[in-house]
């Protein structure tokens, strides 16, 4: 029998990425006595940036909490591992000097591996779309892996650590598919595979790969608490979000059950990071966009520059309407509000609250994807309160007109705020 015990919370950014997913995850660590951190889906393609134990870590595959050494970690089977990245995110991140870091990661067998030839089909693919049509992926492979793995000649961890001669088999056979549709890709296959055969011992030695259902489910059943991280942002999902800009996996709360096998009656939060006004990377639709002096300021102040592409994030007012449709997506049990304090100089500060498209008032955003851009936002305004807000972490310590908009928003989307966290935590 499954347990019972709702043991298990899951924590996604609700909108489109970059809201600070990696500050809440370390407080929640630290506060709520998490013991496992797990990621369920995405590669190295998402961005967290944690600062704790007096320095900055940068992670785009670990999770969060394998800079705490109470913590165990979780690479589940619906991430697709990039293994060049995972080790020399370990290295960059000082994990490697760490005693007894290995005792504390498990990466799934069932997990797909993402290799060069995948990111070379990223950019390939990217290339052939007109400039209005480009995705913005990172190039990180991560959208044909995914394909490789529904086409069904993607090639798992578990591969890598049997029979190697098959594995390398697989390998070749998967360049040649590849080397079919873009003829101008190259890879030196003997290269890549004693690239891999290294990486194979070194996951054997350290016992790195294994079975991460049934760890979770021992975890679960001796009453541990279990903590899985969303990576991107419930706006990009590849079923929910605003398709075909999105990313190429499950980033709602369903990608968490599928990406660790963990089952939905285990969960019992359900957290969502939002950021006070709203960002995106890359291409796609932006209805709340601004290109104005507000946008720039609140790049600006906000630093909104991606962790794991570097590119300058495209900024504007929160989006209401998308935030609403996020929650109903996700269930959330509790919101977690971040760089509330960037807007603190603000004079004024809109918010969406409807959409209207060819003058008719929408109950839902639009499924398809030129509509995006007739779309005729409505706003409601509120008076800035011009003081600061760095440190509050109370609610009614906030200033009036502050609360006022806290209080808006958590009335909109109907779900509680857990906490508030300023800009640069």
């Amino acid at each position: 029998m499954t347990s019972t015990i709702k043991n298990v919370s899951v924590l996604l950014g609700a909108q489109w990425g970059d809201e600070g997913k990696g500050k809440i995850i370390d407080y929640l660590i630290e506060n709520h006595k998490i013991n496992v951190t797990a990621r369920c889906q995405g590669g190295n393609n998402a961005g967290h940036t944690v600062v704790a134990n007096g320095r900055k870590y940068d992670f785009h595959i670990l999770p969060s909490g394998i800079i705490s050494p109470t913590c165990f970690n979780v690479i589940g089977n619906g991430v697709v591992v990039n293994l060049d990245a995972f080790f020399s995110e370990l290295a960059h991140n000082g994990i490697l000097s760490e005693p007894g870091w290995e005792k504390r990661i498990l990466i799934s067998h069932e997990a797909h591996l993402v290799f060069g030839v995948h990111s070379q089909v990223d950019g390939r693919q990217e290339d052939s779309l007109a400039a209005k049509n480009k995705i913005g992926t990172t190039n990180r492979g991560i959208g044909p892996t995914y394909s490789s793995k529904c086409f069904r000649n993607g090639i798992r961890v578990a591969d890598l650590m049997a029979d190697f001669g098959e594995f390398s088999e697989k390998y070749r056979r998967l360049v040649e598919h590849y080397k079919k549709q873009f003829p101008s890709i190259e890879v030196n296959v003997d290269e890549e595979l004693a690239k891999f055969k290294v990486h194979r011992e070194k996951l054997a030695e350290l016992k790195l790969v294994g079975d991460t259902v049934g760890f979770i489910h021992d975890q679960r059943n001796a009453g541990k608490q279990v903590l899985i991280e969303g990576a991107n942002g419930a706006l990009l999902d590849i079923d929910f979000g605003t398709y075909p800009y999105v990313t190429s996996s499950n980033s709602t709360v369903g990608g968490a059950c599928t990406g660790l096998g963990v089952p939905p009656t285990a969960i019992g939060n359900v957290i969502g990071v939002v950021k006070a006004y709203q960002t995106r990377v890359g291409t796609g639709p932006f209805p709340t966009e601004l290109f104005d002096s507000d946008g720039e300021k609140l790049q600006t102040i906000g630093k909104e520059v991606g962790v794991t592409t570097g590119r300058k994030r495209r900024c504007g007012w929160i989006d209401l309407f998308l935030l609403r449709r996020s929650a109903v997506i996700n269930g959330y049990t509790a919101i977690a509000l971040t760089k509330l304090d960037i807007l603190d100089s603000f004079p004024i500060i809109k918010v969406a609250v409807g959409y209207k498209l060819n003058g008719e008032v929408l109950s839902s955003p639009p499924a398809q994807a030129n509509a995006w851009g007739a779309i005729e936002v409505e706003y409601k305004e509120f008076e800035g309160w011009n003081e600061p807000t760095v440190g509050i972490r109370k609610y009614e310590d906030l200033p009036e007109k502050c609360r006022t908009y806290v209080q808006f928003i958590e009335d909109f989307i109907k779900v509680r705020f857990l906490l508030l966290r300023k800009a640069n935590e």
